[in-house]
C-alpha cells in the first residue's frame, strides 16, 4: 500500500490492495486494524447506525456494538472496486453474513441466534492513503426481518402492523384538528 491516492483519481493497483486489506481488517474484528485505514477525522455514515460518526472514538463505539451483536460478522468483496476518475473516490459491492448472538445496542434488541446474510456497497473517499469519508449502504429492513425484529414481508403480522399505523395516523389527524 505504498502508493497513495492522487489528485485526479486513484491508482487501481493501490486501490485493489487497499480494498483487500479493508475486508481483512473488518473480518479480523480488531478495531485498531480498521481504524488505521481511516483518517483521524473520518466522517462515517452506515445504514446500521442512527447517526453520522465523526472520528475514531465514535467509529470505535459502533464497531464494538456491531461485533458484540454479531461476533462472527464477515464480509466478502463481490464486485469492484470502481474508481472515480476525477477524484480520490471508489465504490465496491460486498456480501455479509453473521449470527445474531449478542444484544443490538442501541436500541436494545436481545440476541435471537438467527443467521443473517445481506448485500451492500461501500463508498470511500481517500486522503493521504486512508479513508476520510465513508458511506456503507445496505437494507436494514431485510436484516431486521431475518433476525425477527420486523415481521416477514406479506405476513399477517405485517398486515396488522400496517393497519395499526393507519389507525394511528387517523387518530393523530383528528387530534390535530
Amino acid at each position: 500500500m505504498a502508493k497513495t491516492a492522487v489528485r485526479e483519481g486513484l491508482d487501481q493497483v493501490w486501490l485493489n490492495g487497499f480494498v483487500e486489506g479493508w475486508a481483512e481488517a473488518w473480518n479480523s474484528h480488531e478495531p485498531s486494524r480498521l481504524l488505521a485505514l481511516m483518517t483521524d477525522d473520518i466522517v462515517y455514515d452506515d445504514s446500521a447506525w442512527a447517526t453520522t460518526m465523526r472520528g475514531h472514538g465514535e467509529v470505535r463505539e459502533f464497531l464494538d456494538s456491531a461485533w458484540r451483536a454479531f461476533p462472527d460478522l464477515r464480509f466478502e468483496v463481490t464486485e469492484g472496486p470502481f474508481v472515480d476518475p476525477q477524484a480520490p473516490k471508489s465504490a465496491f459491492f460486498w456480501k455479509g453474513s453473521a449470527t445474531h448472538t449478542g444484544p443490538i445496542e442501541p436500541p436494545g434488541f436481545a440476541a435471537t441466534g438467527k443467521r443473517v446474510e445481506f448485500e451492500g456497497a461501500d463508498f470511500h473517499e481517500y486522503r493521504d492513503g486512508r479513508v476520510c469519508r465513508l458511506r456503507i449502504v445496505f437494507d436494514m429492513m431485510d436484516i431486521a426481518r431475518q433476525i425477527g425484529t420486523l415481521p416477514q414481508a406479506g405476513s399477517r403480522m405485517e398486515q396488522v402492523g400496517a393497519a395499526a399505523q393507519r389507525i394511528g395516523t387517523k387518530v393523530r389527524e383528528r387530534i390535530a384538528r
